[in-house]
């Protein structure tokens, strides 16, 4: 059974920065892509950054240059720092994975697996 499981997020203030990682169990194959997306409540899922197994990166255009993904793929771990966080950055934040890869940040929220978030708040 695919589990993904989040953790690292927090509270901390307008400018401050955060870690989040994602661990993956229970599959043997590589994932095509990797992602994480947000939402908060009320509100559509928001995808925010996508990585291929081949490390080829993409961003929400609103976190580009503050936001890195990355992944250790033998550790079957996703990454996620967010520096410079503002207000609105504020949401539970989810990774997920598909075998299928698009590699468009916008679909990340529609990948078939992903985890049960961890909570990022900003305050200001």
């Amino acid at each position: 059974q695919v589990q993904l499981v989040e953790s690292g997020g927090g509270s901390v203030q307008a400018g401050g920065s955060l870690r989040l990682s994602c661990v993956g169990s229970g599959y043997g194959h590589r994932w095509g892509c990797m992602g994480w997306f947000r939402q908060v409540p009320g509100k559509e899922r928001e995808g925010i950054a996508v990585i291929t197994n081949e490390g080829r990166d993409t961003y929400l255009s609103s976190v580009e240059g503050r936001f890195a993904i990355s992944q250790d793929l033998s550790a079957k771990t996703l990454y996620l720092v967010m520096n410079s966080l503002k207000p609105e950055d504020t949401a539970m934040y989810y990774c997920a994975a598909d075998f299928v890869c698009t590699e468009v940040v916008a679909e990340v929220p529609t990948f078939p697996y992903h985890g049960q978030g961890t909570q990022v708040t900003v305050s200001s």
